[in-house]
């Protein structure tokens, strides 16, 4: 890995779809998120979003609004484990490929009933009449 790197990874919707790009470009190196840390960062988004909005309905619904609009930038990272040539291109997307577990399966999946399936892990049943 060289300094090329950092250039070819210095894209700003890159940041959004894998907020672990300034830990790469520091290490020099691919990281292989797995899906228990990519959850661990949805868990730390639900943390924040409720402590500014708080935990009212007002304040879930505004939380898991946001985690859905970040969501569809997520959903576009494919594991490295996953690719078949590096670096991964951010137009790039392969055939629909079954994670490496359930999680990953629903992360990567451009269904956004998949999403609201992950934002009812941490912020409970999304109202009827979402």
């Amino acid at each position: 890995i060289n300094a090329e790197y950092g250039r070819q990874r210095d894209d700003r919707p890159g940041r959004l779809i894998k907020p672990w790009i300034f830990r790469e470009i520091k290490e020099q190196r691919h990281l292989d998120v797995t899906s228990s840390e990519r959850m661990e960062m949805l868990r730390k988004f639900t943390s924040y979003g409720l402590e500014h909005w708080g935990t009212d309905t007002a304040g879930v619904e505004k939380t898991r609004r946001f985690m859905l609009e970040w969501m569809s930038f997520l959903y576009r990272y494919i594991p490295v484990g996953v690719l078949e040539v590096l670096p991964q291109k951010i137009n790039e997307r392969p055939p629909f490929y079954r994670g490496r577990d359930d999680t990953e399966t629903l992360m990567c999946s451009a269904n956004c009933g998949d999403w609201v399936k992950l934002t009812e892990v941490f912020l409970g049943k999304v109202p009827d009449d979402f």
